[in-house]
């Protein structure tokens, strides 16, 4: 995968997460596209992590998220619980990103599958 079609396919699954959730508004939008940018360094100086991209912009739109409006996405394994989580990706570093409720040990979708999810 080379590094454009990494950047496009990364903004384009968080992008598919955020709407799912229905946050993709204007603001949030320009937080993905300060992500894939900051992330395009990154990848132009390390180019075997291509595939990596998209676990890192979801991380990263997650972190800017937090800062900004909260924890995002929630847990919808543990939407019952008083103590409302958001999602970690996992692997940190790695190929194919998932969504992942550390409280209850479980994969939740893979990046830019949440719709799937979401939409029960």
């Amino acid at each position: 995968m080379d590094l454009e079609q990494a950047l496009h396919a990364a903004r384009a699954l968080v992008l598919a997460d955020l709407a799912a959730g229905n946050v993709a508004e204007a603001d949030v939008v320009s937080l993905v596209e300060d992500a894939v940018a900051h992330r395009r360094w990154w990848v132009e100086q390390w180019p075997e992590g291509a595939p990596f991209v998209a676990g890192l912009v979801a991380q990263d739109v997650q972190d800017a998220l937090l800062d900004k409006f909260g924890r995002w996405p929630v847990c919808p394994v543990c939407v019952e619980s008083t103590d409302l989580h958001a999602l970690d990706i996992q692997p940190e570093l790695g190929p194919e990103p998932h969504w992942v409720c550390s409280e209850a040990g479980v994969v939740v979708a893979p990046v830019g599958g949440l719709g799937a999810i979401l939409d029960r």
